[in-house]
């Protein structure tokens, strides 16, 4: 299996596929393509909680704002899981859950001239892709763990390491700040879910605010807080958005306190 992520839209995924169709069976995933554009920390965050769902496999990984410039093409062994993206930190939230704690291998992408200085996600990462894909699930050596006799690959220790900022925890009161907003506008912070158990209201940014389990909880049109799937707190609306109706845009600092 080879999973494709990007911010690309339509239709630049399908000519990645089509690269890939060329070089292997795998099957192809398609895990989203409308990340938030250009926002390397949004769609590491996405990819920590969505890849670790998934089977042993290749996963291609392009929200590159940075292609163009000299910035590195990378390939990331985490456990029985393989990333292949670029060197702007995108690869490492997802790597380290899906290593679990485990070691992590990552290796130099050789890139030749590619056909456009503008599109590496078809010229660069989907190729290498394919030929990681093989090499790991494929074509299994004496010892299928070890990437470093592939050509195409040189390993390295030195690489973008993008961590997730951590909330500042206190004895009654939590800041932190809006990860990603999602399409239904909840406001995702980084503050871990856990901090508000037993909690049955807190104060958002000095409003006081009921903290429930459903949205089904409150009634059309009130705000809420809760622990989404994710495992972080978040600040919705029922039938409504949370962003907007707690004033909070990405980045945005979020003191809760009780």
């Amino acid at each position: 299996m080879i999973t494709l992520a990007s911010d690309f839209g339509s239709p630049y995924p399908a000519a990645m596929k089509g690269v890939i169709c060329r070089r292997t069976d795998a099957r192809l995933v398609d895990i989203a393509h409308d990340l938030p554009r250009q926002d390397v920390r949004a769609a590491a965050f996405w990819l920590r909680f969505v890849l670790p769902e998934f089977p042993p496999a290749a996963h291609l990984v392009v929200v590159d704002p940075g292609v163009g410039t000299d910035r590195a093409a990378l390939a990331v062994r985490a456990g029985e899981h393989v990333l292949v993206g670029p060197d702007n930190g995108v690869l490492f939230p997802p790597t380290r859950a899906l290593a679990d704690g485990g070691p992590i291998e990552a290796f130099e992408i050789r890139i030749d001239d590619p056909e456009s200085d503008t599109f590496h996600g078809r010229d660069v990462f989907a190729p290498a892709a394919a030929e990681i894909h093989a090499a790991v699930f494929e074509e299994p050596r004496d010892s299928p763990d070890d990437l470093k006799w592939h050509p195409l690959l040189t390993p390295t220790d030195e690489y973008e390491d993008l961590r997730l900022p951590d909330p500042d925890l206190r004895p009654a009161e939590a800041l932190g700040e809006v990860l990603v907003v999602d399409d239904f506008g909840n406001a995702i912070t980084n503050v871990p879910g856990e901090v508000v158990e037993g909690t049955d209201e807190l104060r958002v940014n000095g409003d006081l605010t009921p903290v429930v389990g459903t949205f089904a909880d409150v009634p059309i049109g009130e705000r809420l807080v809760t622990v989404g799937s994710h495992g972080y707190v978040e600040l919705d609306v029922r039938e409504g958005r949370g962003d907007e109706a707690f004033g909070l845009d990405l980045g945005a600092d979020v003191l809760l306190s009780w």
